[in-house]
């Protein structure tokens, strides 16, 4: 796969090196680690979030006013070290503590489990909210071990909102913990991403093949199956996603329909057209849709659909206003 890159090894600094050029004003960089923080950092908890670069624009471009207040960044596809998520907590700390936010991998637990136990030592206060939203990837008796996929979107929004209010660490976490609960994913493959630092695919599919429940790495799904009509498609994913979630008929939820880096916008409202009116069939009330590519891995192509079911609470922390360079509310 073609790539406008100079040296594999150093994708991930310049890439923000390259954010960094564009969002000076608004954004600092850190000294030494691949960390960003707001300028703009206020005297209320910090959220921190984090993980391997390459899903841009997560997490690199969600760091903003009422959304995350600093970013800890890995290599493609590998979690942060602990030091940079040490150092990043630090400068967006103001002293009311730190909420982290980042997939459930087993590499990103490591490492931010490390930088906890870190700044414990040094007096910082947090607590850790995994998102585990892709109910592809484990039984809802087994929803610790889910990955963490386009669900960050939502997780972010709600803890940026609470922290943005004032609230004491404790109830950041309990509400962003609770939006997390939340919130269900699942996604479709239709081709691969390629790692810049190998040049290899993270999967190959035949030309006529999909595969639904792929992980955003490439990590195995549910099913290889020929490709169908998005109708179709869309009916086999919302199936599964409402089955493996608490979302029935009566509840009211916020919608995502994330595009995985090569899908079309075209493509996309065909998918979101099929799943307003699968949930309209279903009597769940959509409160809100988003169609857009957040969570994407390099140029794979397909989808994931992302549901938030929303009470009085999330909702407010849902419509309250956010600004980030990709993320606006």
């Amino acid at each position: 796969m073609k790539k406008v890159i100079n040296k594999p090894k150093s994708v991930a600094q310049e890439t923000i090196e390259g954010f960094m050029y564009a969002y000076k004003n608004s954004h600092k960089k850190l000294e030494n680690v691949n960390g960003i923080t707001r300028k703009d950092l206020k005297d209320k908890v910090a959220v921190v979030i984090g993980g391997g670069s390459g899903h841009e624009p997560l997490f690199l471009g969600f760091v903003g006013e009422g959304l995350a207040d600093g970013v800890a960044l890995g290599n493609v596809f590998a979690a942060p070290t602990p030091n940079t998520i040490q150092e990043v907590s630090k400068a967006a700390d103001s002293g009311k503590g730190v909420l982290f936010i980042y997939g459930n991998y087993a590499g990103d637990v490591l490492n931010f489990d490390m930088a906890v136990e870190m700044l414990e030592m040094e007096d910082v206060d947090s607590r850790t909210v995994r998102v585990s939203d892709d109910v592809a990837s484990a039984p809802v008796e087994r929803k610790e071990d889910r990955r963490g996929i386009a669900g960050d979107v939502f997780v972010i929004k709600i803890a940026g909102a609470a922290a943005e209010k004032g609230k004491s660490l404790d109830e950041v976490f309990e509400v962003t913990q609770k939006a997390c609960d939340q919130t269900y994913s699942i996604g479709v493959a239709l081709s691969p991403g390629t790692i810049p630092d190998s040049g290899e695919p993270t999967f190959t599919l035949a030309d006529d093949e999909i595969e639904l429940g792929m992980g955003i790495h490439g990590e195995p799904g549910m099913e290889r199956t020929k490709i169908m009509e998005a109708d179709k498609l869309v009916d086999r994913l919302m199936d599964s996603l409402l089955n493996e979630s608490n979302v029935g008929e009566g509840d009211e939820v916020s919608v995502l329909v994330n595009g995985l880096g090569a899908t079309t916008l075209m493509e996309l409202f065909i998918v979101n057209r099929r799943v307003a009116r699968v949930l309209e069939e279903k009597g769940i009330n959509v409160y809100d849709m988003d169609v857009n590519s957040y969570c994407t891995t390099q140029e794979m192509g397909g989808f994931s659909i992302t549901l938030l079911k929303l009470d009085d609470e999330l909702k407010e922390l849902h419509d309250a206003s956010a600004t980030s360079p990709y993320y606006k509310k």
